[in-house]
């Protein structure tokens, strides 16, 4: 163990901190008791007994009884800025040496895990800088990534022989990348089509600096071995990454007004729905050759004498009955008026 964590270490000697350490531990909320500034077992025989000298919490609740002596051997801890980076991996091989050892939902195993979680928050603002440039807030992103840090150490087991910061990582950033992927978009598309979006991006960046020009579909299709259906179907898709409200403003041109009085339209289809539901009952109540009459003349589209041919009656007779069925069903609409 590093000659800083021996028992008569104290915290006066610092050293910089290199990265990722190497920053103020940031200190977003997290399940359970965690220490302040400075670790609650800066151990003495008084502290331990929860005497006038034991370490406080942020609540002001004092180290966990150790009356079996659970907590004994633990390595004395500096406050959190001031640990290095092979300190802190020293120290966290010591702590979950006695994670191990206790009973999980015990006071004495919260306190470890609560303390392995504050010791590596600087994975966590390493983790999440690496997002600086997105659109959603650093302390959301912290948040997230402090679940993925608490997943990584739930789930860390020293027998594998990895140092806890190469499992952590991993672990932190796909937690911050399932946040992006649940909530970063406007509209939720399926999983499958919001990685196409990445691969056309890729594909198009690097087919333009190809080509010197954007790519056409076909040729995003073929770069990537799709169909040009998919290609455009990730396209469409990618539409739903970002929304725009349709009361908003055009930024280039004030005098053009909100964004849905530039992309309406009058839908003249709109009029002949109320009349097509008017008809329904009408046409329901006609005669069966009169409505199969309406179906060849208005859907199969056919002529008088076609529809005669069909039936087995004259064009002229075909006429009569057309001319009525049509008057029956104008009165029918017209009559309330």
């Amino acid at each position: 163990m590093s000659p800083r964590l021996d028992a008569s270490h104290t915290p006066r000697a610092t050293s910089a901190i290199p990265s990722p350490y190497r920053t103020e531990i940031p200190g977003p909320a997290v399940t359970g008791t965690l220490p302040d500034e400075t670790l609650p077992h800066q151990r003495t025989g008084s502290a331990l007994e929860g005497g006038p000298g034991a370490p406080q919490g942020p609540a002001g609740a004092a180290l966990p009884a150790d009356s079996t002596g659970l907590l004994d051997g633990l390595p004395e801890i500096p406050p959190y800025a001031q640990v290095r980076a092979a300190d802190a991996r020293a120290l966290s091989k010591a702590l979950f040496e006695r994670l191990e050892s206790l009973e999980e939902g015990t006071s004495e195993h919260s306190y470890v895990r609560n303390t392995l979680v504050e010791l590596n928050l600087a994975l966590v603002k390493f983790a999440a800088s690496r997002f600086g440039s997105r659109s959603e807030p650093m302390d959301d992103i912290i948040q997230v990534a402090t679940i993925g840090l608490i997943k990584a150490i739930d789930r860390f087991e020293l027998s594998r022989g990895v140092e806890f910061p190469t499992f952590a990582m991993p672990t932190i950033i796909g937690e911050i990348k399932r946040f992006f992927r649940d909530t970063s978009w406007s509209v939720r598309v399926p999983r499958r089509l919001q990685e196409l979006r990445l691969d056309l991006a890729r594909a198009t960046d690097e087919l333009q600096q190809r080509l010197d020009r954007a790519p056409t579909v076909g040729e995003l299709a073929a770069h990537l071995d799709l169909s040009r259906d998919e290609v455009l179907e990730g396209m469409v898709a990618s539409n739903a990454y970002t929304a725009s409200s349709l009361d908003a403003q055009s930024e280039e041109d004030d005098t053009e007004g909100a964004l849905a009085h530039r992309i309406g339209y009058e839908d003249d289809d709109l009029e002949g729905v109320e009349y097509i539901e008017s008809l329904k009952p009408l046409i329901a109540g006609l005669p069966a050759r009169e409505r199969r009459i309406l179906s060849l003349r208005f859907t199969a589209n056919m002529t008088q004498s076609e529809i005669g041919e069909e039936l087995g009656i004259s064009q002229m007779h075909v006429s009569r009955l057309l001319s009525r069925t049509l008057a029956r069903l104008r009165e029918g609409l017209t009559g309330d008026e």
